[in-house]
């Protein structure tokens, strides 16, 4: 059950936008996210929602979407995401917590995927900017990563790696998303 669930939990860029997450759903993912370990126990991980349609478009205009499709500029109006978490790192509590933002991220995806939604992780942010325009103290926090949420429109297939290596996701002409996958014998070591 847990392989599916992992299987299920693929990166997502397109959405049906007006299905909103309720809020009360979005704190009980945070509150997965409470949950995870953390270094030295730190809990130094803060998080900003975000799910208004003023606050997401502001999300949006800082994001950088898709590295390996560079004629796509992101998801068109109408297929964005409904809702975005913004880990944050409370720089009085601790710094460079990239290993608690990557168990937190995935346990939160995980949790969207379980619940019916899906979600991308951006790291790709206009940092600057996007704490200017949502008002967060970069003296006080560093924005690490933007989750962004929403019931997923487009379909994504995991595929093997191709004889040439290639590992760089592409969309076909139907903009079904595909995902090369090592094999187990060749990650193993």
């Amino acid at each position: 059950m847990l392989k599916d669930l992992v299987a299920r939990c693929r990166s997502y860029r397109r959405f049906y936008e007006e299905e909103k997450i309720p809020a009360e759903t979005l704190r009980e993912l945070v509150d997965l996210a409470r949950m995870t370990a953390s270094t030295a126990n730190s809990q130094a991980l803060k998080f900003r929602i975000c799910s208004t349609d003023e606050e997401n478009e502001r999300v949006f205009g800082t994001l950088k979407w898709a590295g390996a499709l560079p004629d796509w500029d992101g998801p068109v109006k109408g297929e964005r995401p409904s809702a975005y978490l913004i880990i944050l790192c409370d720089l009085a509590l601790g710094k460079n917590k990239l290993q608690d933002d990557g168990i937190t991220a995935q346990t939160i995806m995980l949790g969207a995927v379980e619940m019916g939604y899906g979600g991308c992780m951006l790291g790709n942010v206009e940092r600057k900017r996007l704490a200017e325009l949502l008002d967060i103290d970069t003296a006080k926090y560093s924005i690490d990563l933007v989750l962004a949420l929403g019931k997923p429109k487009e379909k994504v297939v995991v595929v093997p790696v191709g004889a040439d290596g290639d590992v760089r996701y592409y969309r076909d002409a139907e903009q079904v998303h595909y995902v090369p996958k090592r094999s187990l014998d060749e990650i193993i070591l």
